[in-house]
C-alpha cells in the first residue's frame, strides 16, 4: 500500500501509552467519499485511532496521510478534518445558529456569507426553523444534528465521529442511523465512524474495520463480514454465532468433511483455496439452522439432536436455545415469527433436531482466533 492507494492512508501506525500498546502496527486505507466504520469492544483502540486522525493524539510509530499529505506535525485545527464527539459538545449559552457558525467566525468571511452557510446547514439537517433555539430546548436527536451541522459547515474533507449516537434511545438511534447515512451521501465527504454497536456499523457503512486489542482483524463490507468472517473472534463479535470444534478429514474443491466428535461427521462448503489443516471450527448462524420435533431423514446432512432449553419471543422472530450433550453452550436458533392462531410452537423441554446445509456454515482456523 502507498499513500496514493487511499484518500486516508494509515501506515504502520502504533500508539503506546507507557507499556500499553493501544494501537499495534496497523496499516490500511480509506477511500474518498466512503462511510468507513471502526468497530470493536471498549479498549480495542478505535477511539485512539480516531483521535490520531484528528491530531489530538500522535502516533508513537508510523504515519497517517490524508489526501496525500503526511499529518505528522500538523495541528488539529490545520487538518482537513472535523470531529463530532459523543456528548456533542454544543455550547449551552449559544443558540443553534451561533453554535453552527462557531467554526466560521475565525475565518475571513462576511456576516452575509456566514448567515448563508448556516441557513444551508440548517436545511441540510432538516431544522430550518430551529435557528434561535437554545440547546436545552432541543431533543437529543436535534442536538446531534446541530453538532453534525457545526462540523460540516466548515467543509472538512473528512468527518470523524466518535460514537455520536450512543446517548440516544434505541428507536431514535435507529432513525438517526438512516439520517446520518443519507446525510453522508448528500454531502459526499469521507466519514470515519467509531462504534461498538455491530448493528449500527452494519446498517450505515460502506466498509468496516473490526478491531481487537489494538489490531485490525478484518476489513470488509457488511455482508462479507457477516457471511465470511476470517477468524473466530470476528465471527463471534458480528451478530450471533454457533461454534462446533472438530478435525478436518478431507477437502476437495471447496467441500470439507469434518469429524466433529460426538456430533458425527459434518460437511461444510467453503471458499476454494482456503488453507486449513488439522483442527477446525465450524461456525453457523442461528438463522441458518432448521428446527424439527421429528428426526430428519437419514439422508439429511449436518443433523444434531438436542433438547429445547429456552425460547424467547421477540415480536418479529423467535429465538430458541437448544442444549446438546456435546456443546457446553446451548446452540442458538433464530426463526421469523410465522406462528398463526391455533398453531403450537416448539415446547421447552422437548427433544428437537437441528440441521443446516453445508453452504450455510463457515470453516475457521481456531489458531486465527
Amino acid at each position: 500500500m502507498t499513500a496514493q492507494d487511499g484518500f486516508i492512508y494509515i501506515k504502520s501506525v502504533s500508539k503506546l501509552f507507557g507499556s500499553l500498546r493501544a494501537v499495534d502496527d496497523i496499516s490500511f486505507t480509506i477511500r474518498e467519499g466512503e462511510f468507513f466504520s471502526l468497530l470493536g469492544p471498549s479498549g480495542c483502540g478505535k477511539t485512539t485511532l480516531l483521535r490520531m486522525l484528528a491530531g489530538f493524539e500522535h502516533p508513537t510509530y508510523g504515519e497517517i496521510y490524508i489526501d496525500g499529505q503526511a499529518m505528522s506535525g500538523v495541528a488539529p485545527n490545520s487538518r482537513p478534518t472535523n470531529m463530532v464527539f459523543q456528548n456533542y459538545a454544543i455550547f449551552p449559552h449559544l443558540d443553534v445558529r451561533q453554535n453552527i457558525a462557531y467554526g466560521l467566525r475565525n475565518r475571513q468571511m462576511t456576516k452575509a456569507t456566514i448567515d448563508d452557510a448556516v441557513d444551508k446547514a440548517l436545511n441540510l439537517i432538516k431544522l430550518p426553523s430551529y435557528g434561535y433555539r437554545k440547546p436545552h430546548q432541543l431533543s437529543g436527536g436535534q442536538r446531534q444534528r446541530v453538532a453534525l451541522a457545526r462540523a460540516l459547515v466548515c467543509q472538512p474533507k473528512v468527518l470523524l465521529l466518535d460514537e455520536p449516537l450512543g446517548a440516544l434511545d434505541k428507536k431514535l438511534r435507529e432513525e438517526m442511523q438512516l439520517e446520518l447515512r443519507q446525510l453522508q451521501q448528500s454531502v459526499g465527504i469521507t466519514f470515519v465512524f467509531v462504534t461498538h454497536d455491530q448493528e449500527e456499523a452494519l446498517t450505515m457503512s460502506d466498509r468496516i474495520a473490526v478491531m481487537s486489542k489494538g489490531r485490525v482483524l478484518q476489513i470488509d463490507a457488511a455482508q462479507q463480514l457477516y457471511e465470511e468472517p476470517n477468524c473466530r473472534e470476528v465471527a463471534g463479535f458480528i451478530g450471533s454465532m454457533n461454534f462446533i470444534d472438530g478435525r478436518l478429514l478431507s477437502a476437495s474443491h471447496g467441500n470439507y468433511l469434518v469429524d466433529a466428535g460426538p456430533f458425527g461427521q459434518l460437511r461444510v462448503t467453503a471458499k476454494e483455496g482456503q488453507i486449513i489443516h488439522g483442527n477446525v471450527t465450524i461456525a453457523v448462524r442461528p438463522e441458518k439452522i432448521t428446527l424439527s420435533e421429528t428426526p430428519f431423514p437419514s439422508s439429511q446432512e449436518n443433523v444434531v439432536k438436542g433438547r429445547l432449553a429456552a425460547r424467547a419471543y421477540l415480536g418479529d422472530r423467535n429465538h430458541y436455545y437448544v442444549e446438546t450433550a456435546h456443546n457446553a453452550a446451548p446452540m442458538a436458533v433464530a426463526r421469523q415469527n410465522m406462528i398463526r392462531d391455533g398453531q403450537v410452537d416448539h415446547l421447552v423441554g422437548k427433544d428437537i433436531w437441528l440441521s443446516w446445509s453445508p453452504d450455510s456454515a463457515v470453516l475457521l482456523d481456531p489458531a486465527s482466533s
